[in-house]
């Protein structure tokens, strides 16, 4: 990943593997747990269990972020996941920007 240090690129091509309804299906299971550690009388560990859930809820949506904002590989993996061509410029085309048109 451009700008990033070597730990969090590690950490988001792992992540990457995971599919986003993983991360929703453990925090519901956390609520369900949860739900049953109350009912059985086990208040303090229904607490414990049930705060994981907008925890790892938020993970997930770091994942997608992380997922969506990130770029692909190579060409092939861009035309794979989008269905597009790259719309990106050469470096060659950059350099001959055109200035925008003033408007009268």
């Amino acid at each position: 990943m451009k700008n990033e240090d070597t730990l969090t690129t590690e950490v988001e091509l792992q992540t990457r593997r995971i599919p986003s309804i993983g991360f929703l299906g453990v925090a519901v299971g956390c609520m369900a747990v949860s739900a049953i550690l109350m009912i059985s009388g086990r208040k303090t560990w229904a607490n414990f269990i049930g705060q994981w859930a907008p925890s790892i809820l938020i993970m997930g949506t770091y994942n997608k972020i992380a997922k969506t904002f990130s770029p692909p590989y190579d060409e092939q993996q861009r035309v794979q996941h989008g269905g597009h061509a790259s719309i990106l410029k050469s470096p060659s085309e950059l350099g001959h920007q055109v200035a925008p048109h003033s408007v009268s």
